[in-house]
């Protein structure tokens, strides 16, 4: 997923699937496995992050992070020195690790969102089957509508991907494969990771 001029290289990739090659189980297993992954490991970095974290000086530099839901909860947790509610975190507070789980969540949040065939698109589709092409199509109206009533144009290539390759995901070689209790109930709540990793905004420049 191309993110040009910026300093974290890409957003990952798109898991493109033949629809004969996987059934319905496996696609879930595949879709699934990298985000569970990186949560893994970009969980115990940002709580390094936080707690090595000093705003008790004045933030500058020229941004500041949209900040997570689930770095807004661990903030609020570990109580960092400086830290108040709501405050900007600005380029001269971050640290390597901040910065490194707040890139992990990034990536994982997008890359979980319900659409064609990212991983939450693969997700969606196992669990819902063809009603998750109606989410997806939603959220495409969802974001296009952001992007011109608030002009977040950071996000129009990745929209213009999502449009290229379609919103909507094909389907595997068995959908009729049963996902089974532990699969249906780990899927749903994964569902719930790019309203906890997904930060829209991005970076915020001061005005």
């Amino acid at each position: 997923i191309p993110f040009p001029i910026s300093p974290i290289g890409t957003m990952g990739a798109v898991i493109g699937m033949d629809g004969l090659r996987a059934d319905r189980r496996e696609l879930f297993d595949i879709g699934l496995a990298g985000p569970l992954a990186g949560l893994v490991v970009a969980i115990p970095i940002m709580w390094i992050g936080i707690v090595q974290i000093d705003l008790t000086h004045p933030g500058y530099g020229p941004f500041a992070l949209d900040l997570p839901l689930l770095t807004r909860i661990g903030l609020h947790y570990l109580q960092p020195p400086g830290y108040e509610p709501g405050k900007l975190i600005y380029y001269s507070q971050l640290n390597s690790y901040f910065m490194a789980g707040w890139v992990g969540f990034l990536i994982t949040g997008l890359n979980m969102l319900p659409v064609s065939q990212l991983d939450g698109g693969h997700v969606m589709y196992t669990l819902f089957g063809k009603k998750a092409h109606w989410v997806a199509r939603g959220l495409v109206v969802l974001a296009v509508f952001m992007v011109l009533a608030f002009g977040q144009w950071r996000w129009s290539l990745m929209i213009l991907l999502v449009l290229f390759i379609g919103p909507d995901h094909p389907p595997t070689s068995n959908d009729n494969m049963t996902l089974g209790r532990a699969r249906t109930i780990i899927g749903c709540c994964a569902t719930l990771i790019p309203i906890f990793c997904f930060a829209p905004r991005l970076i915020i420049i001061p005005g």
